[in-house]
């Protein structure tokens, strides 16, 4: 199967991926971008732990790890509507949180949005861009406050 895009030409831009590093405690952190998430328009919809879930079932050693499944239901609305349905499958706006080192954290975020709009669930029209934007301006808000 050949890709429809690149990934190797995409800039983290075209993505909308954000990082950041948090100098604390895994579960301290976890709660942090929770609450700053909150505090920028997001609900957290789900949390789970891909790495205790791989730890119990396959022994497999991994450093903390945590889905924080964030979603702004007025965005998601929208973002239906405007996708007729589809852009559902890539809900909800994830934020992961893992371990890097002891006491320091990683958060990471990519674009649901964007990426629905580069592989074609999404329309590459003015209701979408706005949708986007807005998403966009929401995230940012929250990676300012972490």
């Amino acid at each position: 199967m050949t890709l429809p895009i690149d990934p190797g030409a995409l800039a983290d831009e075209d993505i909308g991926e954000r990082r950041a590093t948090l100098e604390m405690a895994h579960d301290e952190a976890v709660d942090h971008v929770r609450s700053t998430f909150r505090d920028a328009g997001f609900g957290v919809a789900t949390e789970f732990s891909p790495a205790d879930l791989l730890n119990e079932k396959i022994g497999a050693d991994r450093a903390p790890y945590t889905v924080i499944g964030a979603c702004n239901p007025e965005m998601a609305d929208r973002a239906l509507d405007a996708t007729a349905l589809q852009v559902g499958a890539l809900f909800p706006c994830n934020v992961v949180v893992w371990e890097a080192a002891p006491s320091r954290q990683t958060v990471y975020h990519v674009s649901i949005m964007k990426i629905a709009r580069l592989v074609g669930l999404a329309p590459d029209d003015e209701a979408m861009a706005s949708i986007v934007s807005d998403t966009g301006d929401l995230t940012e808000r929250a990676f300012a406050a972490l």
